[in-house]
């Protein structure tokens, strides 16, 4: 049951073993004992931890992060509706695409994959666009470790009277935020994020009235966010579709976790030690980051490649993964970066470690 390595990514990532442990029961999905004790009591858990406010719902789906991000933009605007979205990284240039996918009419604001959304070009859209009905924005953009800026961008949003959707995919559990003081209507996140459990199923927190709104809009039977959440309320938690079992009693293993470390503050506290020590770390050992320092998330970060002529990422990765450390590739388009993530079951003392191993992976520097 023990890992080889520890999984430094935006997820999947390493989990506890207690976690994994919790996937070697098979479950019937018709049963009470896994839908009404198990499948109610994530979504009520789910709700908590996103809000105080008694106006917001939780529905799971099936399928990886991206599957609720198109459930929900393919559900919750209609066939009138337009969307405005924030793209600065490769996650919102995704919600773009699945926008496109759908024949939804979508404006784009584009800052760039370094810098955060212009306030001023995102009100000037609203202003002058009445048929935008929706705005969306990624929380953190994993693409560089980046923290958009969500509370002025959805305030402005409903200054406009616009529907506003966060994907908190990388960010919800690992961030404390209450997404009514917010303004967020619909919150999409997945479970082998910062929850830490493992992939199988994502999941939607959203105001009632709006989930209501849903109801035969959707333009995908599988990804039909309303029928997905009427199931789950009037059937108290079953799925329409086969549920992925083994996962979702992970992910209840993983929200008791949660609890026991003491909430989403201190997760949030653990991972900031993490990336502040990972970032101390590296640039004493010559690495610097992509971004600077105020606009890093506890989430991830994006390093600049060494510009040795013998450094190649592939060889690096090796190396360190030889010495128990698995990290990610870039995938900013105009600057050669690598990324090492922050959550998961990873310490801060983990971290000291992968500094000591990251200098011993360091060949080009080896006379």
């Amino acid at each position: 049951m023990k890992n080889e390595y520890l999984l430094l990514t935006p997820g999947p990532l390493s989990t506890t073993e207690t976690v994994r442990e919790a996937m070697l029961k098979d479950w019937c999905t018709w049963d009470d004992d896994y839908n009404k004790e198990i499948v109610e009591v994530i979504r009520a858990k789910l709700v908590a931890l996103a809000t105080t406010s008694s106006q917001y719902s939780c529905v799971l789906m099936q399928g990886s992060g991206t599957a609720s991000v198109e459930a929900t933009i393919g559900s919750a605007i209609s066939q009138e509706g337009k969307l405005l979205v924030v793209d600065n990284g490769a996650y919102g240039a995704r919600i773009a695409q699945i926008a496109q996918y759908l024949n939804i009419p979508c404006h784009v604001v584009s800052p760039g994959e370094t810098s955060q959304p212009n306030l001023n070009e995102v009100e000037a859209a609203l202003a002058s666009d009445p048929a935008i009905s929706h705005v969306a924005i990624v929380h953190c953009e994993t693409t560089t470790g980046m923290l958009n800026p969500i509370k002025p961008v959805a305030a402005l949003a409903k200054q406009y009277n616009k529907t506003v959707i966060l994907d908190a995919m990388s960010s919800f559990g690992g961030i404390p935020m209450d997404i009514a003081d917010l303004g967020i209507d619909f919150m999409i996140s997945s479970a082998n994020k910062c929850i830490q459990g493992v992939p199988g199923f994502g999941f939607v927190i959203a105001k009632r009235s709006e989930l209501e709104k849903c109801q035969g809009q959707a333009r995908s039977l599988s990804l039909d966010l309303y029928d997905q959440w009427h199931c789950m309320e009037v059937n108290q938690g079953k799925w329409r579709f086969t549920s992925p079992t083994h996962t979702v009693r992970a992910f209840y293993q993983a929200l008791i976790e949660l609890e026991q470390e003491g909430g989403i503050e201190a997760r949030h506290q653990r991972y900031r030690t993490n990336q502040t020590t990972l970032v101390q770390g590296m640039r004493s050992l010559g690495f610097e980051p992509l971004l600077s320092d105020e606009l890093h998330s506890p989430i991830i970060t994006s390093f600049y490649s060494p510009t040795h002529s013998d450094y190649q990422f592939k060889e690096f990765y090796e190396r360190l993964k030889q010495q128990g450390f698995v990290i990610y590739p870039g995938k900013v388009s105009n600057a050669d970066c690598f990324r090492i993530g922050n959550i998961g079951d990873v310490y801060p003392e983990d971290i000291a470690l992968l500094i000591v191993a990251v200098e011993k992976a360091m060949y080009w520097n080896v006379q």
